[in-house]
């Protein structure tokens, strides 16, 4: 049986015969040019801010938490917004990246660990 790696646009090709990239990060990004597959960037960019809205959906939720709390207790709340504005921003990390390699280093702090780190 034969292992057949599907691209983007729907081309094959078998496992075997192709040279593929190092990691399975931008699967979904993947792009067949003759036995290579490369990784188109416009869509792993796409796939990247997916992934760091994914992230940073519960820190947006304890931080509104956090705000309200603040609130009610007559507090300052100016790093809670701050916090919350670098957490809005950061789907856009990693849109001056022009490789894979400066796009997975381009993970925002603000959102906890990479999983893009090796």
């Amino acid at each position: 049986m034969t292992t057949t790696i599907i691209d983007k646009d729907g081309n094959d090709i078998a496992a075997s015969e192709a040279t593929v990239p190092s990691d399975r990060h931008f699967r979904n990004a993947w792009a067949l040019d003759g036995t290579v597959i490369t990784e188109d960037l416009a869509i792993a960019k796409t796939i990247f801010a997916d992934k760091i809205r994914e992230a940073r959906k519960p820190l947006l939720e304890a931080l509104d938490a956090d705000y309200m709390k603040a609130l009610e207790a007559s507090t300052d709340t100016a790093a809670i917004v701050a916090d919350k504005q670098a957490l809005r921003d950061a789907p856009t990390a990693g849109n001056s990246a022009t490789t894979i390699t400066e796009l997975k280093a381009a993970w925002p702090s603000c959102c906890g660990d990479s999983p893009y780190e090796e």
